[in-house]
């Protein structure tokens, strides 16, 4: 009878434990989840061990500590019997590792991207000032802090996450990020109603709202038990394996959802992960609903990665001779650049990033540009400098000043590949904007907006013989001797304010824009030439010196 009360007790905490280590880890009941193998390994393993632990105490009441090793070892049958079934799953699980690696599949891996040749010019039109994305991650992350920071009746209890995903909400590109609870405390006193809003920032105009909900959040990764929303995604689908990182959007109502991707293994049992399935659970009430990836709804903008798409792409241009030619000859292999970023197009997300050689030159062959919806893949092959290059190039312009690019977006100005970034100070602020000709990259312009950065790259591609002039006869020219000259810093830029004899209006250089540069060899008495445009101040801004 005791012994029988003993057995009860080990099972009740054995099956306690293994709530309890289901609970926290949350492994996939799904062979193609390496968590899964491991699961069974450690537990084969403690079972094992406690039954030795059990039998080795009874034995050694029983007989005394005079028995020999080989005699308990004897006796412990089961344990020989755990033993090789801990072996037998660690061999699976290394050989379906090994099976499914690009070493042995390396032809497999390099068509699990389809990769489409296009055109530039044609795919990539000329796109408005309101659907450039100005903001990089880091700079959309201040200006949410800092309107979190004046909602006072929010502020002490909740901070914004740093997931900031950009999707395209209207046809305008924004970023949006959850509020989550500061402290476990916090989330103790607020959980009931909820997380009350989130951060919409619009990346063109740098607008930011903290959007506020009728109904709180109450399914988040901030959620301490079943409503942490992979706690609740488990639940619900014991068998799926969700991707690492999951995406916080909103749908054309402003909804709230948690976009899943759940993976798909296409090879062997652990390798060409790519996305079959996605889960939409609306943040609010923990509805959810399943699609195959091809039916997503057209809302969806993140489905794919950009981490997946470039692996994926890496596999395509790396692997194209056989895995060993991409260790040692590496030829005509091919990789993507250290950094990407987010293109607008036709209502979707896409990934861009430049094609480079694996030697490590300072050029690119070309770029791609990636749908996280669809997964289609679209190459451009445009020979010009990496992104790296470009953005050394533009750092160049203003090193008195010290400002750091961001990782360039690729834009189509005249139908030239054009790079366009951001130029922050060392608080993370935006303080100017560079155009980087992708082929040419010595041709930078810069500007203080990006309708003055576009006007002096516009210019600067006329000077070049790249296009032809398309102000001529537009602005007005004038002609003169100069009156008085002063140098005047604006917002950190130095500009020439310049009067000339027998006329009343002022004329601004600014001497950012590279081509006007000249202005400094210019005093009072010297005779002048140049074209101007009316500014809504009134002061007349110069254009072009001749």
């Amino acid at each position: 009878m005791k012994h029988a009360a003993k057995k009860i007790i080990i099972i009740v905490l054995l099956a306690l434990f293994l709530g309890v280590y289901y609970y926290i880890t949350l492994p996939a009941v799904n062979i193609h989840s390496a968590g899964f193998w491991q699961c069974l390994l450690f537990l084969t393993a403690f079972v094992t061990v406690m039954y030795l632990l059990v039998k080795s105490g009874r034995s050694f009441r029983s007989q005394g500590i005079r028995m020999g090793a080989k005699e308990m070892f004897r006796e412990f049958k089961l344990a020989k019997i755990g033993l090789a079934v801990f072996v037998l799953i660690g061999a699976v699980y290394a050989a379906g590792a090994i099976l499914s690696s690009p070493i042995v599949n390396a032809a497999k891996y390099q068509k699990l991207l389809t990769v489409q040749e296009s055109d530039f010019s044609k795919d990539i039109k000329e796109v408005g000032y309101q659907t450039i994305p100005l903001l990089d991650k880091n700079s959309a992350e201040l200006l949410g802090n800092r309107k979190m920071g004046s909602m006072v009746d929010m502020v002490s209890q909740f901070e914004v996450s740093s997931e900031y995903t950009q999707i395209n909400y209207k046809n305008t590109p924004v970023r949006v990020a959850p509020l989550v609870y500061a402290s476990s405390i916090k989330w103790l006193t607020n959980q009931k109603q909820g997380i009350p809003a989130y951060i919409r920032i619009d990346m063109a105009t740098q607008n930011t709202e903290c959007v506020k909900l009728s109904a709180g959040i109450r399914y988040s990764e901030s959620e301490l038990f079943n409503r942490n929303i992979y706690r609740h995604l488990r639940f619900r689908y014991p068998t799926y394996i969700f991707s690492e990182q999951i995406f916080f959007e909103i749908d054309d109502e402003g909804t709230p959802y948690w976009v899943c991707p759940v993976k798909k293994f296409n090879i062997g049992l652990f390798g060409g992960q790519t996305i079959g399935k996605a889960v939409l659970c609306n943040a609010i009430t923990g509805v959810c609903e399943e699609y195959d990836v091809e039916d997503v709804p057209t809302w969806v903008d993140k489905v794919y990665s950009a981490e997946l798409l470039t692996g994926l792409y890496n596999y395509h241009g790396i692997l194209k001779h056989g895995y060993f030619n991409s260790i040692l000859g590496q030829k005509d292999c091919l990789q993507t650049t250290n950094g990407y970023n987010y293109i607008a197009l036709n209502d979707d997300v896409w990934v861009y990033t430049g094609v480079t050689s694996v030697s490590g030159d300072q050029s690119n062959v070309g770029f791609v540009l990636m749908n996280q919806r669809t997964m289609e893949t679209k190459f451009y092959r445009i020979e010009g400098a990496i992104e790296d290059s470009a953005m050394s190039s533009a750092e160049g312009q203003v090193q008195n000043l010290g400002y750091r690019a961001t990782f360039p977006l690729l834009l189509n100005i005249t139908d030239e590949p054009t790079y366009f970034m951001a130029l922050k100070d060392g608080a993370g602020l935006v303080k100017k904007y560079a155009m980087v000709n992708v082929q040419k990259y010595q041709w930078v312009a810069i500007g203080d907006t990006v309708q003055e950065c576009e006007k002096a790259y516009l210019k600067l591609l006329t000077t070049n013989g790249i296009t032809k002039s398309e102000t001529s006869g537009v602005y007005e020219k004038a002609k003169g001797r100069i009156a008085s000259v002063a140098p005047v810093v604006v917002e950190g830029n130095t500009h020439y304010y310049i009067c000339l004899e027998q006329s009343e209006e002022i004329f601004d250089v600014n001497v950012a824009d590279t081509t006007l540069v000249e202005i400094v060899k210019y005093k009072a008495g010297d005779m002048i030439s140049f074209e101007y445009e009316m500014a809504e101040s009134g002061i007349c801004t110069v254009v072009s010196l001749e």
